[in-house]
C-alpha cells in the first residue's frame, strides 16, 4: 500500500492534462473543508469536486479483485473506502457542490468532456443568479 501513489496517478495525470488542453484551470489534491479528505480536481468557484477512483481501491464493479490472503481484512478496506467516497459525496452535496467521480479505466477525454460540460453550465448558473440579485 505504501508504493501506491494518493496523487499523480496516470489516469489522474491524463484526465487533468485533457481538462487543462481544454482551457479549464483547477486545484490539484484540494483539501476538503471540514475533512481530512481532498479531491483530485477541484473547481472551487464553480463548485465542482472531481476524483479518479482507482478500480481495486474503490472496489469499481467492473474491474475489482478480491485478494485471498487477507481477504476479510482487504474487503473490509474496500467497502470502508466506498463508504467513506459515499459519505464524501453527500457532505459536498449538502454544501452545495456538484460531484464528479471517474474509474481508472474511463477515457480521459470522456471524463474531461463531461468535466467541462459541468463547470461551463455551473458557472453559467452562478452567473445568472449574479445579474438577477
Amino acid at each position: 500500500m505504501q508504493d501506491t501513489p494518493r496523487r499523480d496517478t496516470p489516469c489522474e495525470l491524463a484526465i487533468r492534462s485533457a481538462v487543462h488542453q481544454l482551457g479549464l484551470r483547477f486545484r490539484v489534491d484540494w483539501p476538503l473543508p471540514g475533512t481530512r479528505r481532498r479531491a483530485d480536481l477541484a473547481f472551487v468557484s464553480a463548485k465542482v469536486a472531481v476524483f479518479v477512483d482507482g478500480c481495486f481501491w474503490h472496489g469499481c464493479p467492473v474491474h475489482a479483485t478480491w485478494p485471498r490472503a487477507n481477504g476479510k481484512w482487504w474487503r473490509d478496506k474496500i467497502e470502508g473506502n466506498r463508504r467513506r467516497d459515499k459519505d464524501t459525496n453527500g457532505r459536498l452535496r449538502s454544501d452545495g457542490w456538484k460531484v464528479l467521480r471517474f474509474w481508472e479505466h474511463d477515457p480521459s477525454l470522456r471524463a474531461a468532456a463531461k468535466i467541462e460540460r459541468t463547470v461551463l453550465a455551473r458557472r453559467r448558473a452562478k452567473l445568472r443568479i449574479h445579474r438577477f440579485v
